[in-house]
């Protein structure tokens, strides 16, 4: 069993993964559900997977919370092929980390024609504004994993509130059932999920801002403004640093890309920060936005705000109305 520091089942599924599509010569993403009763439950099913993964030349990593992990290692053997991560390192408030360090597992582990099996079990945080990052998440995988070896069963505690495990129905293109693997008749296009996937209010933006500029005529002054405002507050540096780069970016974002009028209203709360920038156009709709490059890992051709600001806050949320659109962004601390 290798550690890396990187970032309702029945007991007789020991081969319930067994009629799932094997890999093929042009291998590309495979994406399953498991909603499990007990972590022991995983193990009989996940660890035979594995191993016969690593038998025919699939790499293995293990992602999941500590209650889940042990059964799952015993069962392999302690097998020091298997890759274990720890799960907060992958699955935090910021998703990109997780499309990075996965995209980074296929292009180190995956030899050719061949997968990288992983048991995942995503940390959907406390709030209901983690909760739609990580459902997000789950659907945007399909699209950003689909030229990668990668070969996910995704396991669900059945205790998760029903919207986590709705999400589990609908953005798993397979899942793991007492018959074996069956492909998913409530899977949903990741696009069309993405867009109905609801946006939580935010108590702030009912209240008056700390500042507001609704059409952004003086850029550079604006961007002063913000400065001044969160050397004000009393917070960390660097979260405070990061959430000033993703407003920089944002604003820069509508005034240079959008249609006008841009504005922007920021609002400082103890131990939090919420900014909406917002501009009038009504022609960009990419549900897939931010979570990597706009052009690729080829940075120098630009496009990497928005992937900047879901690596820079803790939340992320893009809505579109009749005036337009406006991204939110938002941080906190303790």
């Amino acid at each position: 069993m290798t550690t890396s520091g990187d970032p309702t089942l029945h007991s007789d599924q020991s081969s319930a993964v067994d009629a799932a599509p094997d890999a093929g010569p042009d291998v590309g993403i495979a994406h399953d559900a498991l909603v499990y009763d007990a972590p022991e439950q995983v193990a009989e099913v996940a660890a035979p997977w594995l191993l016969e993964g690593l038998a025919a030349g699939d790499a293995a990593v293990v992602a999941v919370g500590p209650e889940t992990a042990g059964p799952i290692c015993e069962a392999v053997g302690d097998d020091p092929r298997v890759i274990v991560v720890e799960r907060h390192a992958l699955y935090r408030s910021r998703t990109p980390t997780a499309v990075t360090a996965f995209r980074r597992f296929a292009a180190e582990h995956a030899t050719p024609g061949r997968r990288v099996r992983v048991v995942g079990e995503v940390d959907f945080g406390a709030t209901v504004a983690d909760w739609r990052e990580w459902q997000a998440y789950e659907a945007v995988i399909n699209d950003a994993f689909a030229p990668f070896p990668l070969w996910g069963l995704c396991v669900f505690s059945a205790g998760l509130p029903e919207p986590l495990l709705a999400t589990a129905r609908h953005t798993h293109p397979g899942l793991v059932t007492a018959d074996g693997w069956v492909p998913n008749s409530d899977y949903v296009d990741p696009a069309a999920y993405l867009r109905a996937l609801p946006v939580p209010d935010e108590p702030l933006e009912t209240t008056a801002p700390a500042l507001a500029d609704d059409a952004i005529a003086d850029y550079i002054g604006l961007r002063h403004a913000v400065r001044a405002l969160l050397e004000t507050v009393d917070g960390p540096g660097d979260v405070l640093e990061d959430f000033l780069m993703a407003v920089d970016e944002m604003a820069s974002n509508a005034v240079r890309h959008g249609s006008p009028p841009a504005g922007l209203r920021l609002w400082t709360a103890p131990g939090r920060l919420v900014c909406t920038v917002r501009d009038s156009g009504r022609g960009w709709d990419d549900p897939f936005a931010g979570y990597g490059p706009a052009h690729g890992e080829d940075l120098s051709h630009g496009g990497m705000g928005l992937w900047l600001a879901r690596q820079l806050c803790d939340h992320v949320a893009i809505r579109r109305d009749e005036r337009g659109v406006s991204v939110r962004l938002s941080t906190g601390w303790t």
